[in-house]
């Protein structure tokens, strides 16, 4: 099966008809009538209804719609890796951003990295633990992680060099109408996992800051920085979330500040990398990252 082939099927199930699937596939009608006649005759079997008026597909192809689209995809983008191959000498680049930072920190790498057409890059996520052991298997080349300033209790292996990019700020934030909640004794908190980088640091550094007399009660948990903006912006309770992550819904009016209230927290950003002899290309790249990457203070 021809991927020329599956285009020219697709173009019937999305025009409605012979003659405008050939002007969209930029062939004459008798052209594209000769290409499907072929097709049908190559495979063995009738793909079209010709009983009706215009020409459509037979029902039993119209179903395998889903699985034709993804073919034709699939085949397209190695197509496309196929012609590029030479031209971008296997220069590739994978990473891995945590979690919180994947949204904010990965489209200025990828745009970085790919700016000179010259470079493909993959992009993964994970929590803290699962950045750093993609790292020691070297399954990515470099990780975009959070760590609290000078704080020597996390301080990463010496099997990982590491460069600063920034800092970000952990700041509470709710839904307009919770906006009393925030001041009260019984403050209802959106909250992480007490095994997940940034649970440990509410549960170092913000809880221990909360004002005196006043009690966190969890609504709702989750490891995800993005189903939590979607939880405090459902109005689900207060959740501590980087700066970076909420200035749109901030700016909308969607999100409220809250730490006249309650305590923030200082995070930096760290690109790290294993601490081993690079390839020209992986240092040459890691240096430009280093550079372009810088986080203006928040």
């Amino acid at each position: 099966m021809r991927l020329d082939w599956i285009d020219d099927i697709l173009a019937v199930l999305d025009c409605g008809s012979l003659a405008q699937a050939a002007q969209k596939r930029m062939l004459t009608q008798s052209a594209f009538t000769r290409r499907v006649r072929t097709i049908e005759d190559s495979i063995g079997t009738t793909l079209f209804d010709r009983r009706r008026k215009p020409v459509s597909l037979m029902p039993g192809v119209q179903t395998l719609e889903p699985e034709l689209r993804e073919i034709s995809a699939r085949l397209h983008r190695l197509r496309h890796a196929l012609k590029t191959a030479n031209s971008t000498s296997g220069k590739s680049l994978t990473f891995v951003c945590q979690h919180a930072l994947t949204s904010t920190m990965s489209p200025q790498v990828v745009r970085a990295v790919t700016q000179n057409g010259e470079t493909s890059v993959r992009v993964r996520s994970g929590n803290q633990d699962e950045c750093l052991m993609q790292l020691l298997s070297k399954e990515v080349d470099l990780a975009i992680m959070y760590a609290l300033p000078d704080d020597t209790a996390s301080d990463i292996s010496n099997a990982f060099e590491t460069v600063s990019l920034g800092d970000d700020l952990l700041i509470p934030v709710c839904a307009p109408r919770l906006r009393a909640d925030a001041s009260g004794a019984a403050v209802p908190i959106i909250s992480y996992p007490a095994d997940v980088f940034l649970g440990q640091v509410m549960t170092r550094m913000i809880f221990p800051r909360l004002p005196h007399g006043v009690t966190s009660i969890p609504i709702a948990e989750t490891a995800l920085t993005l189903a939590m903006l979607q939880l405090a912006v459902s109005e689900i309770g207060i959740a501590w979330l980087p700066s970076s992550l909420v200035e749109k819904p901030l700016a909308d009016g969607d999100l409220i500040r809250v730490d006249d209230a309650l305590p923030t927290q200082t995070l930096n950003i760290k690109m790290v990398r294993m601490r081993a002899t690079q390839m020209a290309q992986s240092e040459t790249i890691w240096q430009d990252l280093a550079q372009r990457l810088h986080i203006a203070p928040r």
